[in-house]
């Protein structure tokens, strides 16, 4: 038996599917055990057409780190985005598929000597820096770069804050900055900040602007010729959430302080890109009903539910992204709602997906969906004590199809048509059957 590959590509869907049918028809075919993602393109698409048009004046630099599928760089460099790499790995993963040096900016403010010269040999030559020391290390490994000087400001609420690690204030240390590149000599070409992974501050952003404008005029006095502004990261991308109040903020100050088409603007959104457009599917392999006292031995006082993806796996996002995960039975539930708690596959105590949730009754081999699993999942998933991290199904309806299948660094190759779900489930654990039945492969 000839395995395809046709699994690996992505899955142009008919008119009458969408991503729930495929998880539905993948979960309930009998041949599906591991956790499984189905990775929807066209959300990617549509999250590009809404940047666009709430922040023309802004050009995309996708954060690389919060999500590095290539299929994901592939779209991202087909939109024709830009990215922001944080190292050596991931510049060479974004130039590998074809994207050119100048659509990569390193923002990285504090990079190993390695990963600057491995910058200049390539020729990605803009690079941020936030320190003295950065700057000596540029002017030693790569004079001739184009400096990009990173600013703190941070938002007063953020699912991640930043600002304790990177970015220099931008009222002293920041003048020092340019003061010092003077003297190396450096080419510093620009300003930038991030306000906070999840911002939920929009204000921040004018703030932030406000105080790029005061350096972009403090460089000029002293020779500089300064033409970036990278506003960093922060946007929403979960469904339901919008970037509107953070477009109408970053437009207003725009306008107010860098009314000029003579400065490039950038930003460095990632969990805006990829959020939405990843849906994870878990299935429970265990369950241990929690009983009450001796007084009430057959009283259930709550389900404990043992699924096969866990906090070592994609639900790092709950340790590292401050994240928080909704569980979706694929099946709808009836009966009372009862106190239930979700766990992971691994032998660690700290592997918890979810607590004191209410849910109706579920069994072994039910199914839980979990939207929204797009950002600072898979990047970072391990395969601790053993369990496999999942498999990306990829999909696109028609018009999505027709849209990229000649956009490089896509082609009509990237693309299978067809009855989309039985194709996914040729190859699901295709490695697995054939140990188990004994198929030969041709």
């Amino acid at each position: 038996m000839k395995v395809s590959k046709s699994d690996e590509r992505i899955h142009v869907l008919d008119h009458d599917s969408n991503v729930m049918t495929v998880i539905k028809d993948i979960a309930m075919s009998g041949l599906q055990e591991e956790p499984f993602y189905v990775l929807d393109i066209g959300d990617i698409v549509r999250k590009h057409q809404i940047w666009k048009e709430k922040m023309p004046r802004v050009d995309p630099y996708y954060a690389v780190k919060c999500n590095d599928l290539l299929i994901v760089i592939e779209v991202l460099a087909a939109l024709g985005i830009g990215f922001d790499c944080a190292s050596k790995n991931e510049i060479n993963k974004v130039l590998s598929i074809g994207v050119d040096p100048s659509r990569i900016i390193f923002a990285n403010p504090a990079k190993p000597a390695s990963h600057i010269r491995h910058a200049a040999a390539v020729g990605v030559d803009t690079m941020t820096v936030d320190n003295e020391s950065e700057l000596h290390k540029i002017k030693r490994f790569f004079p001739t770069a184009k400096v990009v000087i990173r600013i703190r400001c941070d938002a007063d609420v953020a699912q991640c804050q930043l600002g304790m690690k990177f970015g220099c204030d931008p009222t002293h240390e920041a003048p020092n900055l340019l003061q010092l590149a003077r003297i190396l000599n450096l080419d510093v070409i620009g300003i930038s900040f991030h306000v906070g992974s999840g911002c939920q501050d929009p204000p921040v952003y004018h703030r932030a602007i406000h105080h790029a404008r005061l350096l972009f005029d403090l460089a000029s006095d002293i020779g500089f010729n300064m033409y970036l502004l990278d506003i960093g990261g922060g946007y929403p991308g979960d469904k339901g959430t919008s970037i509107d109040k953070i477009a109408d903020t970053v437009n207003k100050a725009l306008e107010e302080y860098f009314n000029t088409d003579a400065v490039h603007v950038i930003a460095e959104p990632g969990r805006f890109y990829v959020a939405s457009a990843f849906t994870l599917a878990t299935s429970i392999h265990s369950k241990r009903p929690v009983h009450g006292d001796k007084n009430f031995p057959n009283m259930i006082t709550e389900n404990m539910y043992y699924i096969n993806d866990g906090v070592y796996g994609s639900f790092n996002c709950l340790l590292y992204d401050h994240q928080r995960v909704t569980p979706l039975p694929l099946k709808n539930g009836c009966g009372k709602l009862i106190p239930s708690s979700i766990w992971g596959p691994t032998c660690d105590g700290l592997d918890k997906v979810v607590e004191n949730i209410l849910l109706h009754e579920m069994d072994i081999n039910d199914w839980i969906i979990f939207e929204n699993m797009g950002a600072y999942t898979l990047p970072v998933a391990s395969p601790f004590n053993g369990f496999p991290i999942p498999k990306v199904h990829v999909v696109s309806d028609k018009n999505i199809w027709h849209l990229l299948k000649d956009a490089l660094p896509l082609t009509e190759d990237h693309f299978v048509i067809g009855n989309t779900p039985a194709n996914l489930r040729l190859g699901l654990d295709i490695k697995e059957l054939i140990l188990m039945h004994g198929i030969a492969m041709a």
